[in-house]
């Protein structure tokens, strides 16, 4: 078993997303010969999609820039990680209403026309293959299921879009609440269910 296993709170691996995926990834890994390739996205450094990179990306090599080659060598390397993928675990939590912007420039350097998805005459077509992401989702209010949560309806059609073919979501909600405590045990029983 293969897993691509991204953090990508500010908060590192202490934050709860962070500590619920870590506790997931156990689960599925207990017992299984498996691979782990983790990520710390807010330790990546990546910076967001210029013009100058997606224009690179469009380029053979012997005609992109230092900084192109660079970016492409990144998103090649995020991509590879995905290509034989059995799962991603994604830590994710919700950050003004969205995912942090470390995760939205993962995506923006792993969704790749002619790589990782393609168009087709029947619409997009994902080309990575994983059978399915886990989403660990925290939020500081109440949101699932509502028409506030504009994260889990757009992390799902991305994922998709690549080439996940299933996406599940483990919510911790109102972790600024009182009930905060109650929905992490209740995530981390729904982890166990799960794995």
């Amino acid at each position: 078993m293969k897993i691509v296993h991204l953090d990508t709170s500010f908060n590192g691996r202490e934050a709860s997303s962070s500590l619920l995926a870590s506790q997931l990834v156990n689960r599925l890994t207990e017992g299984a010969e498996a691979q782990v390739h983790y990520r710390d996205l807010s330790q990546e450094g990546l910076g967001h999609l210029t013009e100058e990179i997606f224009m690179g990306f469009q380029l053979p090599a012997e005609q992109r820039n230092e900084v192109q080659l660079a970016a492409t060598a990144k998103s090649d390397e995020y991509i590879s990680e995905l290509q034989d993928a059995d799962a991603l675990v994604v830590a994710v939590p919700m950050y003004n209403f969205s995912t942090p912007s470390q995760f939205k420039s993962w995506v923006d350097h792993v969704a790749r026309a002619g790589v990782s998805f393609s168009y087709t005459p029947e619409g997009p077509k994902g080309l990575l293959n994983i059978r399915k992401a886990y989403v660990i989702a925290t939020r500081g209010g109440q949101y699932a299921g509502t028409g506030y949560d504009f994260q889990a309806p757009w992390l799902e059609q991305v994922l998709k879009f690549i080439g996940v073919q299933q996406v599940e979501f483990i919510f911790a909600e109102g972790q600024a609440t009182e009930q905060a405590a109650e929905a992490f045990q209740q995530a981390e029983q729904q982890i166990a269910a799960l794995a």
